[in-house]
C-alpha cells in the first residue's frame, strides 16, 4: 500500500471516528475520501463502521472506478466523489455526512439560503440541495457535480450533505460550517422566514474573506 499518504488515511481515519463520536454519521453511513498522490483517489470501504476502520482499510480508485490497492470494496457513493475531483481539481479532499440538521433540510429539499454571511464558506450565496436521486447512481454523481463545480458544498435532497476543500481540514471546516449553519436556519424558520442579505452583500462577504485571516501585529 501507497506509504506517501500513510499520513493522509491516519489523518481521514481519525476524522471518521470524530464525525460518529459527535453523532454526525451513525455506523457505516457517511464517507470520505482524498487525493492519492500516486494518482486516483483514496476512499473508505463500503459498509465498513467507523470503529471498526483502519488505516489499511481505505481503497485507492482510479478514475474509471478500478482498484489499485485495497482488500475491500469502496464506498458505494465513489461515483460522486470521482465526479468531484473531475470537475474540482483544486480540491483535495471529499466528505460526506448525513449529519441531523443538513439531512433536515435535504429532507425539505430546501437549500440553505444567504441567510447568515457564513454561508459564504461554501463558496456563493447559497449552499444548493440536487434534486433526489438513488445513492450510488451515475445519476446523483451528476447531479452533485454540476453542484459542486460553483460550489464547496452541497445539500442531497433526502439524503445529506457532501462538502470538499483543498485539504480534509478544509472539507472538514465547510461541512461542519455548513451543518452548524443548517441548525440555526431550521430553528429560524421555527418563527418565521429569515431576512436574506443580498446578492451584493454576501460579494462584500467573499470579498472580506479573500484578505481574512490570522496575522500578526506589525510593530
Amino acid at each position: 500500500m501507497d506509504d506517501d499518504d500513510l499520513e493522509l488515511r491516519i489523518e481521514a481515519l481519525a476524522v471518521l471516528q470524530r464525525l460518529d463520536a459527535q453523532g454526525l454519521n451513525r455506523g457505516s453511513t457517511g464517507n470520505l475520501s482524498l487525493r492519492a498522490h500516486a494518482g486516483g483517489f483514496w476512499i473508505t470501504p463500503t459498509g465498513m463502521p467507523a470503529d471498526e476502520l483502519g488505516v489499511a482499510d481505505f481503497v485507492r480508485l482510479a478514475d474509471d472506478g478500478r482498484v489499485l490497492e485495497g482488500d475491500w470494496e469502496p464506498s458505494s457513493e465513489w461515483p460522486f466523489h470521482r465526479a468531484i475531483y473531475r470537475v474540482r481539481p483544486d480540491l483535495g479532499a471529499v466528505v460526506h455526512m448525513h449529519s441531523p440538521h443538513a439531512t433536515a433540510l435535504a429532507c425539505l429539499r430546501r437549500p440553505l439560503p444567504a441567510f447568515h454571511y457564513m454561508v459564504a464558506v461554501a463558496g456563493g450565496d447559497d449552499v444548493p440541495c440536487t434534486p433526489y436521486h438513488l445513492f450510488g447512481t451515475e445519476a446523483l454523481s451528476q447531479a452533485v457535480g454540476v453542484a459542486l463545480a460553483a460550489r464547496q458544498a452541497c445539500l442531497m435532497a433526502n439524503h445529506g450533505l457532501v462538502a470538499g476543500g483543498a485539504t480534509l481540514a478544509q472539507a472538514l471546516k465547510v461541512a461542519l460550517e455548513v451543518e452548524a449553519l443548517c441548525g440555526i436556519y431550521l430553528q429560524a424558520l421555527a418563527v418565521g422566514e429569515p431576512a436574506l442579505l443580498s446578492p451584493a452583500q454576501m460579494a462584500e462577504v467573499a470579498e472580506r474573506f479573500r484578505t481574512y485571516g490570522r496575522a500578526r501585529r506589525s510593530g
